[in-house]
């Protein structure tokens, strides 16, 4: 019997090209990555409906520095997806290689993204991945050239699939099929793609190019201004981003908060001078229940030093000038 590796998202393709090795005899894994811009969550849900074991790897700091400076560009926002699967190719090689799999899979599907999932596009990602013969794609293999997994018989060609384009009738219809009853809607998963989200990549990336995946984090996290291009502030909308909040604070960030009125919690990352600090003090007064007072003393803590400053909250109109979308 001859074993696979196969790229699980969790969403209906990758699943499909799982169960259609597994339903021809082959011994299926599947390894699920883990960045700040996509989880594991879908990923362990398919896998648990179909059976099959699943690897979970997080590979944040090496998915963004690949993101910085991608070969193969990026699609309509900052989504760099030949280079993204030729690395989740790579990573899952080393696991091929370490553990005797026979190949690697995954469910992507000849044209169904113009860009990413043409035929150059799918033998971009194999030769950059540095394994072009070991990468096979069940829902397309017989409209693809035959792989060296088909001439060996570790699979039968025959009992492959030759799904093309956009259309997702095929996939409902076989899932229907096999008893693939769970399975998300297409698209979404990964935040690279949305466009409200990578408004905040954009400038982070811009203004602190030696970001790490906690930055990252934070732009996921409430309200967001650019303080200067040394500095940001992560602003809470409720008690959860407050949480969360504190849960990213590392060494080298500044808290601040409005005392004697509730209000919101703020972070300030990048490297804060002392007009970076008013500028927050008068943010995080501006949005919290003392906003209509003359004056606020708002708390900034840096590690162990504490200090207060006196501030007007800042207009929600100046506000909004400097808040990154």
């Amino acid at each position: 019997m001859s074993k696979a590796l196969g790229l699980l998202s969790g969403g209906l393709d990758s699943s499909l090209a799982a169960m259609a090795l597994k339903r021809q005899g082959v011994e299926v894994t599947c390894i699920a990555f883990v960045t700040p811009f996509f989880g594991a969550g879908r990923a362990r849900k398919a896998a648990q409906q179909m059976d099959i074991p699943l690897k979970i790897q997080d590979i944040s700091e090496i998915h963004l520095e690949m993101l910085k400076n991608p070969r193969y560009g990026y699609g309509k926002n900052l989504n760099p997806c030949i280079d993204c699967h030729a690395l989740m190719f790579r990573l899952a090689a080393e696991i091929m290689d370490a553990e005797g799999f026979d190949f690697l899979f995954s469910g992507e599907v000849l044209g169904q993204r113009p860009m990413s999932q043409n035929a150059n596009a799918l033998k971009a990602v194999a030769k950059h991945a540095g394994c072009p013969d070991r990468i096979l794609r069940p829902l397309s293999a017989r409209l693809l050239p035959i792989t060296p997994m088909e001439e060996q018989g570790l699979v039968d060609r025959e009992q492959l699939l030759d799904i093309q384009g956009r259309s997702r009738k095929r996939q409902e219809a076989l899932a229907k099929e096999w008893g693939l009853e769970d399975y998300p809607s297409s698209g979404g998963g990964c935040l690279l793609t949305e466009k409200s989200f990578t408004g905040r990549l954009r400038d982070l990336l811009t203004h602190h190019p030696e970001c790490t995946p906690n930055d990252v984090e934070l732009l996921k996290v409430g309200r967001q201004f650019r303080l200067s291009p040394r500095a940001k502030l992560t602003l809470g909308r409720n008690e959860s981003d407050n949480d969360a909040i504190q849960d990213l604070l590392r060494p080298g960030h500044a808290l601040v908060r409005a005392r004697g009125v509730a209000g919101p919690l703020g972070l300030v990352s990048g490297r804060p001078e002392a007009d970076d600090l008013q500028t927050a003090c008068a943010l995080v007064a501006a949005y919290g229940k003392g906003r209509d007072r003359s004056e606020l003393t708002v708390e900034v803590r840096q590690g162990d030093e504490v200090s207060n400053l006196a501030v007007a909250p800042m207009d929600r109109s100046q506000a909004r000038e400097i808040q990154v979308e």
